[in-house]
C-alpha cells in the first residue's frame, strides 16, 4: 500500500507547521521558570512498605507551582557510588508512576530513579485547578479558555523541571549524568 501524504515528500521535508512560535514564548518560559525557581520545593521523602536489599525506596512530596504537592516515586541504591547517574520517568496521559519494581532495574545499575505522578492523573500529585473553562475530554485542555499561565501542562512541565532540579541536587547524584525517558505523554514530557 502506496504512503499518502497531503503535499509531496520534497515539501514535507522542509515544511515548519502552522503555528509559528509567538513571539512572547521565550518571556513567557523564562517568567515561569522563575516562578518555579521562587519557590521553596519542601522536599519530604517518606519511607515506602517496599523496599529490597538493594534499593531505598521513598514516597516523595514537593511543592509545584500553585502550590500543589507533587508526588513522585524516589528509589536510590543502598550502597552506590559517591555521584552515580539518575533517571527521571515520565509516564503517559492518564497514567501514574507505576509501580515499584519496575523501576528496580535501573536500581540495580547504580541509577537513582525518580518517577513523576502528573497532576490531574492518575498518581498521588495533587491538583490545584481552579481554572475558567471545561474539561470535557480530559485534563489536556485544562486552562485553554483562562490565561496560559492556568495551562495544566505548564504546571506539569515545570513540574518535571522541579524534580530535575530536585534530583540533580542531591548529594548522591552526579548532576551531569541525569536522563529522562518516558512513553506518549512521557515522551512529551522528557
Amino acid at each position: 500500500m502506496p504512503l499518502l501524504f497531503d503535499m509531496p515528500l520534497e515539501k514535507l521535508k522542509t515544511y515548519k507547521g502552522t503555528n509559528p512560535k509567538p513571539a512572547d514564548f521565550d518571556t513567557f518560559w523564562n517568567r515561569s521558570l522563575a516562578e518555579m525557581r521562587a519557590l521553596n520545593p519542601r522536599v519530604k521523602l517518606v519511607r515506602s512498605k517496599f523496599q529490597t536489599s538493594f534499593a531505598e525506596c521513598f514516597n516523595m512530596y514537593f511543592t509545584g507551582v500553585g502550590n500543589a504537592r507533587v508526588h513522585a516515586k524516589l528509589l536510590r541504591p543502598r550502597k552506590a557510588a559517591k555521584k552515580h547517574p539518575a533517571v527521571l520517568l515520565f509516564h503517559g496521559y492518564s497514567g501514574n508512576a507505576g509501580e515499584w519494581y519496575d523501576k528496580l532495574g535501573y536500581v540495580a545499575l547504580g541509577f537513582t530513579v525518580a518517577a513523576l505522578d502528573c497532576r490531574g492523573q492518575g498518581g498521588l500529585s495533587e491538583d490545584s485547578g481552579g481554572v475558567k473553562g471545561n474539561t470535557l475530554r480530559g485534563h489536556i485542555i485544562r486552562g485553554l479558555d483562562d490565561k496560559p499561565e492556568n495551562l495544566l501542562f505548564r504546571q506539569i512541565f515545570l513540574d518535571t523541571a522541579e524534580l530535575a532540579r530536585i534530583v540533580m541536587d542531591m548529594p548522591d547524584v552526579d548532576p551531569r549524568r541525569v536522563g529522562a525517558t518516558g512513553g506518549s505523554q512521557g515522551g512529551g514530557l522528557t
